[in-house]
């Protein structure tokens, strides 16, 4: 009530940000909204503003904030019933937006994929923003929708299909695409700030009495296999170490809602990178070296100015064509145990999700705008339960955003 917008883009002036004011201002349901474009700079959005208007698109304002300015954040949150960011590194640009945020009760997504951030942002605000009802969620790009999504997706199916609790979820997943500057730039940020040790903790996001007593089954998986359910040679996803993490809270958050019966208490999660042809072998293992081999490297000094000096700068990003080129898949297996007297043998499940388009940018904007937009008009659609906090997009959005992404080309089935 009161809020001069129902959405606002900040960081609308970058490489990210600039995808997702086109998205809004292009939208089937543009008239049903009220968007604004934030960022620091008045002559960058004055220039958003011309592109858009010379493509017969239009805003419905700008705001000019300071992502470091505390003063201009609350004014920014409290133009809009929701913000999504697409302004990192989070570590250092996010804080006080989020701050805002909960402060002035407006929802608000982001892209992130800095866990250890999320995990500051969780010991902050959680508590004050499941009180009032105010839903913080950040993953809401590739990572880590199709993963906690495509986690509650086949354990509800599995669940109405044969009323087994899913016990695991395995994922496999392929794709292809770019990468832009604002990625480079928080990967650098959580190596400076010391984040990868803080990774390597399994359940980085859980609430601290939601942590299982044994890791075993958690481990993230460091070998190329052949996987017989994916009938196929599979290696650790680099994402793996993000997903899994906001995977895991969601388990932990869904544990005492209606939706907790989905799965079992001890509900696993791993996910994978996915080879395929002839070659399945090579490809996994190539896969697997290359990623261990940057992990030890990232750890060495200076890592992260080599990283900066050869990498694309913020603002910059994949060309048209690469992101339109681009694509991504991600298989997921899940199995449990099925009711006394619903028959022998573990129920099992295959769910697939697909999009055509980078996965880091162009399926990353699909998410976060229709996350975004479902809060702003269909708010009474989203899970009761947990209902605020600092969520995942599976707690805070639930099945309710796959319409949305369905009708945006992510295939579900």
């Amino acid at each position: 009530m009161g809020r001069r917008y129902d959405l606002a883009v900040f960081g609308a002036t970058g490489f990210t940000g600039r995808q997702a004011a086109r998205y809004l201002a292009a939208h089937p349901e543009r008239e049903s909204y009220r968007f604004a474009l934030a960022a620091r700079s008045q002559e960058k959005l004055e220039a958003l503003v011309a592109e858009l208007t010379g493509d017969g698109l239009s805003a419905d304002g700008v705001i000019v904030a300071d992502a470091l300015d505390g003063e201009a954040m609350d004014g920014l949150a409290a133009a809009a019933r929701v913000v999504l960011s697409t302004a990192g590194p989070f570590a250092r640009y996010g804080s006080e937006l989020v701050r805002a945020c909960v402060e002035h009760r407006t929802d608000y997504v982001d892209i992130t994929g800095e866990t250890p951030w999320v995990r500051e942002m969780i010991d902050r605000h959680h508590e004050r923003a499941a009180r009032d009802g105010t839903r913080i969620v950040p993953c809401c790009g590739f990572d880590s929708i199709p993963s906690d999504l495509g986690a509650l997706y086949v354990a509800e199916a599995l669940h109405r299909e044969t009323g087994a609790r899913c016990s695991r979820v395995h994922a496999y997943h392929r794709g292809r695409g770019g990468i832009n500057g604002g990625t480079v730039a928080s990967l650098v940020e959580m190596q400076r700030g010391g984040g990868a040790r803080r990774m390597r903790d399994l359940f980085l996001l859980n609430p601290e009495d939601r942590r299982p007593r044994s890791q075993s089954g958690h481990g993230d998986p460091v070998a190329p296999f052949y996987s017989s359910e994916a009938k196929s040679w599979a290696a650790p996803f680099f994402m793996g170490p993000i997903n899994t993490r906001v995977v895991r809270r969601s388990h932990a958050l869904l544990q005492g809602t209606e939706r907790g019966d989905l799965f079992a208490d001890d509900f696993r999660y791993q996910e994978y990178w996915k080879a395929k042809g002839p070659l399945g072998f090579a490809e996994a293992g190539a896969f697997a070296f290359g990623q261990g081999m940057a992990q030890l490297g990232s750890a060495l000094p200076g890592a992260s100015r080599l990283i900066e000096a050869v990498a694309a700068d913020p603002g910059e990003g994949p060309s048209e064509a690469t992101m339109d080129g681009g694509f991504f898949s991600c298989d997921l297996y899940a199995e449990g145990d099925p009711p006394p007297g619903a028959g022998a043998g573990r129920a099992r499940r295959h769910s697939r999700l697909h999009g055509q388009g980078d996965p880091g940018n162009r399926i990353t904007i699909k998410c976060l705008c229709e996350s975004a937009l479902l809060l702003a008009l269909e708010r009474e659609q989203l899970p009761s339960s947990p209902g605020g906090g600092v969520l995942t997009p599976a707690t805070a959005l639930g099945l309710a955003l796959v319409p949305r992404l369905e009708r945006a080309g992510i295939e579900f089935g």
